[in-house]
């Protein structure tokens, strides 16, 4: 009998979710607002405060709109709304090894009045603790010295993980603190971490988040006071002077709470709990299951002896490597050794939304793969002042919940109980790179922030934002063209603001560009649309464009300019067709490089040219074909592994060649270069999860990929333990030769490669410049046209599939960039034709020059039509025109074409 059988059969999912009979009653709900249409996205705009931070935790908006911002690492950052520029403050002493450091703020609800804020933090010292302490803060300076330690929390430092680190003010001026378990998750193969054997505290969650007398793995509600003490509201878990408990207690049973959002209307909790890292049910309990919770009033939310909704683990004996019976959610017991708490405990509370790594059978929007829930805040109109960004009366008492593995924000609406009504996708198109906490500020806008790529790093898209709403007139949406990126100086460049739009139609856009460069000659401004501006000196520079629409709303959007390094020019003097090839085809050709930099110092370098003729057989995708020569000179094609691997999450883990929370790249193909069975051990492995392998941090499962899926993957990733194939390069002047072509599928392409990397200059790196040739057989299967106008493609019947049939009078395909020179006759393949008529060929359009022409007779036979062409040099758009010679109207059965044959 498995798991679930047995649970079902106890009741235990319908008793657990049953509230605690001698818990305070339901405060009244305020009535939520929902007369209002959920709004466009178009409407909300990201407006980037600050970027590169450093390991960003939690963010506070200030009463008068300036945010402060905390970083694991101790920096507390202060970006002020009136010079729109982000300061550290203060570099705090902090222990940042394992997951601690400076990992909370909160402001006091009478900030106004006493400059009070609050920080969750791990001092340095030889102690393992937390504190949480209040410091006054005035005229932007944070006074180290007024600190009033609230309240210390007990951990160990030997072993990661799971710091929680929340905190925030909820209703009555009651602060809640969020701790997790302080236990590994190593060692119980991702099921519940029970382990009491002796020497094996750090991985007995009992002893935490399961022990009443215990503040790790809770979520504490203490009510702070003038005098830097605290004390504790009614209503929490267990009363005072109780044996064996914390009074502190509001919530236990949290794997690792790591972020929390206090209602202060209703006085509700939120917070996401991180689950384990398992990916399949066993006699242990279930897979990993991480959750979104809401405390109505205090309880016990089950970890480390129950997941999701209320799904159980069973007893363990580690020693013994035994699974007995599964913990009962209505009477749990804690019987560990490292229990200092009572040992029957309240019954566990089951999770509001539970998900794990495939896609969520219960809940709509979640999506797949790692997985990191945090919750945000919920809104209510009636908190913020009226501004042109704040947010509408569509999200009034929703819920704002997050992923920080999978970079999504949704809303969750309530049902009048305070139950879950549904849940919504906020600004899906937008781009978020693991969000990481997020608060309206007064302003009615939301302020967010985003941690970045990789952990523990310094990331360069690492970032404050905020989030506008626009009632009526939106702000415009930017785009930046420029003429030339990178050259040498002086750099002339144009630019535009083509692609510029308003949502709003008929506002009239004003521009602002500011080039990063000021002279006396010119001005590094302009007002232009189309401005031009010379960079005289090298250097990186940042191009920025602000345009402003006639409601006075702006969005700006920045470009970078590198100047000192002209990209190297390649002319390749090909003396046959530049389209097509003849089997036995001698061919000479020349290759001309010029490089203004290298010219100066030394002339151009041979040996820095790469020159390859390549014959790609039938079928074969021109792309995967090159990928040797690709890997040799740096070329930038993505492979279809690496395009998998860049649409997934791996990237929340793992770098090219920069260790994350996971190994980097190379270091994989690096162990794996030379074990013949490891593409199909790891990729089984990606789609299952594990550990142990790089140390003790988890690999997140990915059942949402399918085994073909992670073999590309893991086939890119070692690839990378192998050096780039040697290419033989061809002289830069010479003769190729076409061979005779066989066989029943086709005689494939040939492609012609030339790259240069130049020596870099004025500081620049080197740049390297690629000019290609593809060569294929003279003969075009008219399906495969360009574009057309009026013609039935690939129609449904046996005889017509994979043709074209001209339908109407003027009907045309056509062909993009097809090389005439040394053509002399083109001839076409007419399957049947329903009306007599001809074809035309053109050059440049439908109308354009007539290079020559095809008459048609009415046939059910197939039949081959000549025509002799008028002299044509240069890559053309060629145009096969249709026209019905005799009925000029309306629709016939015109000619259904097959091939399109090209003669020298």
């Amino acid at each position: 009998m498995n798991i679930f059988t047995r649970t079902k059969k106890a009741g235990l999912l319908v008793i657990g979710s049953l509230l605690l009979s001698w818990q305070l009653s339901d405060p009244a709900i305020p009535p939520v607002g929902r007369t209002s249409e959920k709004p466009d996205e178009n409407r909300f705009s990201k407006v980037v405060l600050a970027e590169n931070l450093n390991e960003p935790m939690e963010l506070v908006v200030l009463p008068d709109g300036g945010v402060l911002v905390a970083e694991r690492n101790g920096g507390l950052l202060m970006y002020d709304p009136f010079t729109s520029k982000m300061q550290k403050i203060l570099q705090m002493p902090v222990f940042s090894k394992i997951e601690d450091g400076l990992l909370g703020i909160a402001v006091d609800p009478k900030f106004q009045e006493n400059h009070w804020i609050y920080l969750f933090y791990s001092p340095v010292g030889d102690t393992p603790q937390q504190y949480v302490s209040r410091f006054v803060f005035e005229e932007r300076k944070l006074d180290l010295k007024s600190e009033k330690i609230l309240i210390k929390i007990p951990t160990q430092r030997d072993e990661c993980c799971h710091s929680g680190g929340s905190i925030a003010f909820g209703k009555d001026g009651n602060l809640f603190i969020a701790t997790g378990d302080n236990t590994s998750p190593f060692g119980s193969n991702y099921y519940a971490p029970l382990d009491e054997r002796a020497g094996r505290l750090p991985w007995d969650a009992q002893r935490t988040a399961g022990n009443t007398n215990d503040l790790r793995g809770k979520i504490l509600r203490i009510h702070p006071e003038a005098d830097g003490t605290y004390t504790v509201p009614k209503g929490n878990l267990f009363p005072e002077n109780i044996p064996l408990t914390r009074p502190e207690i509001y919530v236990m049973g949290c794997r690792n709470p790591i972020r929390i959002s206090a209602d202060r209307k209703n006085g509700y909790l939120y917070w996401g709990d991180v689950g384990q890292n398992g990916e399949k049910d066993s006699e242990r309990g279930p897979r990993s299951w991480d959750e979104w919770n809401q405390a109505k009033q205090a309880g016990n939310f089950g970890w480390p002896y129950f997941a999701g909704n209320n799904r159980p683990y069973a007893e363990y004996d580690f020693a013994q490597d035994k699974a007995g019976k599964f913990f009962d959610p209505l009477n749990p017991v804690n019987h560990s050794v490292n229990n200092t708490g009572l040992r029957k405990l309240p019954p566990a509370q089951p999770a509001m939304i539970w998900y794990n790594y495939a896609e969520s059978d219960e809940f709509m929007h979640l999506g797949t793969g790692g997985k990191s829930p945090m919750a945000g805040p919920v809104f209510y109109s009636d908190q913020f002042k009226k501004s042109d960004r704040s947010f509408p009366d569509y999200y009034n008492g929703k819920l704002f919940i997050f992923e920080w593995m999978r970079d999504w924000i949704n809303v969750v609406t309530m049902k009048p109980d305070g139950s879950l009504e549904s849940i919504e996708p906020f600004m899906p198109k937008t781009q978020f790179d693991h969000p990481i906490d997020m608060e309206f500020g007064p302003d009615g806008a939301m302020y967010l922030l985003e941690y970045g790529t990789y952990w523990f790093a310094q990331n360069v898209n690492s970032r404050l934002v905020r989030i506008d709403y626009s009632e009526g007139n939106r702000p415009p949406l930017v785009k930046i063209n420029a003429s030339a990126t990178v050259g040498s100086a002086p750099l002339k460049v144009s630019f535009s603001a083509r692609g510029t739009m308003d949502y709003d139609a008929g506002d009239k856009l004003t521009y602002a560009w500011n080039f990063g460069e000021s002279s006396a000659s010119q001005s590094s401004q302009s007002k232009l649309e189309e401005p031009e501006f010379t960079f005289k000196k090298a250097g990186i520079y940042q191009v920025t464009l602000k345009v402003t629409d006639q409601g006075e709303k702006s969005a700006s959007q920045t470009l970078k300019i590198k100047v000192g390094n002209e990209p190297p020019k390649i002319v390749i003097d090909w003396s046959s067709n530049k389209s097509f090839y003849w089997p036995k085809q001698v061919v000479p050709y020349k290759v001309m490089i010029s490089d203004k930099e290298d010219q100066l110092k030394g002339g151009i370098d041979a040996s820095r040219a790469v020159v390859t003729f390549e014959h790609i057989p039938f079928g074969e995708d021109i792309t995967l074909a090159a990928q040797n020569y690709e890997s040799a000179v740096g070329s930038s094609r993505i492979s279809s592994g690496e395009k998998l691997i860049s649409q997934s999450d791996c990237k929340a883990c793992h770098g090219l060649d920069q260790k994350s929370i996971g190994p980097a790249y190379k270091e994989i193909a690096k162990r794996y270069q030379h074990d013949p069975n490891a593409i199909e051990k790891l990729a089984a492995k990606v789609i299952s999860g594990g550990n142990g392998n790089w140390g003790e941090n988890a690999m997140s499962a990915h059942p949402q990929l399918t085994l073909a899926q992670t073999t590309e993957m893991l086939g890119y990733i070692l690839s990378l333990a192998k050096q780039p194939a040697k290419i033989k390069s061809l002289p830069l002047a010479g003769t190729v030769i076409t061979k005779p072509e066989a066989g029943e599928q086709g005689p494939g392409k040939y492609l012609l490669t030339v790259s240069y990397e130049d020596k870099g200059a004025n500081g620049m790196s080197s740049l390297t410049s690629r000019r290609e040739i593809l060569l294929r057989p003279p003969v075009l299967e008219a399906i495969s046209c360009d574009t057309s106008f009026r013609v039935a493609l690939n129609s449904g019947s046996q005889k017509e599939s994979g043709k074209v049939r001209f339908t109407e009078n003027n009907a045309f395909i056509a062909f993009r960039k097809i090389d005439l020179k040394t053509i002399k006759k083109v001839s076409l393949q007419i399957l049947s034709s329903g009306v007599d008529g001809r074809v035309t060929l053109h050059e440049g359009s439908p109308d354009g020059f007539v290079l020559g022409t095809f008459y048609i007779k009415r046939s059910d036979a197939p039949v081959r039509l000549d025509t002799d062409i008028v002299k044509a040099t240069g890559l053309q758009d060629i145009y096969f025109v249709y026209q019905d010679t005799k009925n000029e109207t309306g629709m016939f059965n015109g000619p259904l074409l097959k091939d399109i044959l090209f003669q020298k």
